[in-house]
């Protein structure tokens, strides 16, 4: 376990010290459960009295929060990304492998880079280049001519297909496959002719990529995932989507093919986006949200429809298939009074 002193900490966030600046500190933790060797962090206002009650060592707050109350503090600007970065500096997380397992199997044709770590049972094919201080665990697959940066995370039993482009610094959670097939058929006399997929998958730098999360390859072009974009658990994303820089893409979202989603926005999960549509940079879509048309300005939208008692659902579905009539019944009568006018 790494040990830091508050005054290294504050140095490390760009933050002022108030107490001990020599304190030393562990770990991160909660207000409530934070014991004497731990920093935590007050990022709302409205939890200003905890302050009262915590024993951890020291607290990272802003200027306007800061108390008394408690004898040591880091004061910045934004709590919340300070407590980000001093719990990235005090993580204890392990890596997925240690040295190379003798289970694993190489191809001869691989390239594999300096303090690179590799589980049990991972398969790495021919061609395949595995960039510096990356770790993959037990049981991945890395497919032939496969590109993987350096400073990778690959958790148990991701897949990688085929000649895809992963860059350096990203982190993929247990479970998922990148490079699968895109879901292209052509009908022909009511059957189903399959279209080889034949792009790949380019993912930049610092990307993360939740578990079970699927990212199809593209049909003849490429499915492209932009530097610093965050996708949770359980997404899919389609053939030929593109995600631009620094996108945010909560759980059990799904992107269809070829949709274009802009720079810095933000998907809530369990939305849907349409495929071959484009949503603008700077966009927050709301969970459960349907998209079927393009977005073009920056701004919040939502659709889901929130859950009510049943009855009242019932009442409000019987009115929602009146809406047409309605309208046609509105429209008259607003024909009717132009006309006596």
């Amino acid at each position: 376990m790494t040990e830091y002193t508050l005054q290294q900490l504050a140095d490390h966030v760009g933050g002022e010290v108030r107490g001990n600046a020599q304190l030393p500190i562990l770990r991160v933790a909660t207000l409530q459960s934070a014991t004497g060797d731990a920093i935590a962090f007050l990022a709302n206002s409205r939890y200003k009295s905890q302050l009262e009650t915590t024993s951890a060592g020291a607290v990272i707050v802003s200027e306007k929060d800061d108390s008394d109350a408690v004898n040591n503090a880091i004061r910045v600007s934004n709590p919340y990304a300070a407590f980000a970065k001093i719990a990235q500096l005090l993580d204890t997380t392990p890596k997925p492998a240690k040295g190379v397992a003798d289970s694993a199997k190489i191809a001869e044709s691989a390239s594999i880079g300096v303090n690179v770590s590799i589980g049990e049972y991972v398969v790495i094919e021919d061609g395949a280049i595995i960039g510096d201080n990356t770790s993959i665990g037990a049981h991945c697959y890395i497919g032939a001519e496969t590109q993987l940066g350096s400073g990778c995370t690959l958790w148990s039993g991701v897949k990688v297909y085929h000649r895809c482009v992963i860059g350096d610094n990203c982190l993929f959670h247990a479970g998922a496959v990148i490079g699968a097939d895109g879901f292209g058929w052509a009908p022909e006399n009511g059957k189903w002719l399959k279209i080889p997929q034949l792009g790949r998958v380019v993912i930049k730098d610092n990307v993360e990529i939740g578990a079970s999360t699927t990212v199809d390859r593209g049909a003849l072009d490429d499915t492209v995932i932009s530097s610093g974009c965050i996708i949770d658990n359980q997404c899919q994303i389609a053939h030929n989507v593109f995600i631009d820089e620094d996108t945010a893409i909560a759980g059990c979202t799904v992107l269809a093919g070829s949709c274009h989603i802009g720079k810095r926005c933000m998907i809530g999960g369990a939305s849907a986006i349409n495929g071959h549509i484009s949503v603008c940079d700077d966009v927050q879509i709301m969970g459960f949200a349907m998209v079927i048309k393009e977005i073009t300005e920056p701004g919040v939208y939502a659709s889901g429809i929130p859950a009510s008692g049943h009855r009242e659902w019932r009442r409000n579905g019987a009115r929602f298939r009146q809406l047409d009539d309605l309208f046609k019944r509105v429209k008259e009568l607003e024909k009717q009074a132009d006309n006596n006018n």
